[in-house]
């Protein structure tokens, strides 16, 4: 059994956020690896690189590394522009292919060896840590999701109506992609975010993991 809370999750229902505070009051390591993917799409956007068909020698040219909480790209924190729509969208297409996925894999497993960590994303609990000692499904109606993202992005210029398609969109692409799908484990917890707050959720997780001890 790793010592990994893993955090699983369709974009928009606050997994991250989720996460890190779950982290930050467990005194756990927090791991987002959602930005990895952004930030391979990121890079990719930035040299001209077809997303859909990212080659090997284009990715051992990546060193991701995770700096005081920030993920900096070959050196380079990207900030905000990570959180972008169309960030987020081009990574789907980065986490279907196979290629991306291996070369991640060590990145991501590396992480548990110093300690607990919370890893949030589409598939730890399933794929990156299936022995994982706690395992969490969090997710929220695709129009909660959509609502969040207008509230939390102030410089968003796509509309409500717009927004719900774009996750929508991105919903199906993550769960019927061949290469490890989003999908809850059969051992996951479901939580349904829709009509808690973060607070709530966070306080959810933690009296969970408080009264089901695992030794790891």
């Amino acid at each position: 059994m790793s010592k990994v809370v893993a955090i699983d999750g369709p974009a928009g229902a606050g997994k991250s956020t989720v996460a890190r505070l779950l982290a930050e009051r467990c005194g756990f390591t927090y791991v987002n690896t959602g930005s990895l993917y952004r930030a391979i799409a990121w890079a990719a956007a930035g040299k001209g690189v077809d997303i859909k068909d990212l080659k090997d020698d284009f990715l051992m040219g990546l060193d991701l590394d995770y700096v005081d909480g920030k993920l900096l790209v070959n050196g380079v924190d990207p900030g905000e522009e990570l959180r972008s729509s169309a960030c987020s969208a081009a990574a789907s297409f980065v986490a279907t292919q196979p290629r991306v996925r291996q070369f991640l894999l060590p990145v991501q497993r590396n992480a548990a060896m110093k300690g607990w960590i919370v890893m949030e994303g589409r598939d730890i609990g399933s794929v990156i840590f299936p022995d994982a000692a706690y395992k969490f499904f969090v997710t929220a109606s695709v129009e909660e999701r959509a609502r969040r993202r207008l509230e939390q992005n102030a410089n968003e210029t796509l509309t409500f109506e717009e927004i719900k398609k774009l996750i929508s969109e991105r919903d199906y692409q993550d769960s019927h992609r061949a290469e490890a799908p989003l999908c809850q484990a059969e051992d996951a917890v479901l939580v349904d975010t829709s009509k808690m707050s973060i607070e709530e959720v966070v306080a959810h997780l933690c009296d969970y993991i408080s009264q089901n001890p695992r030794e790891c």
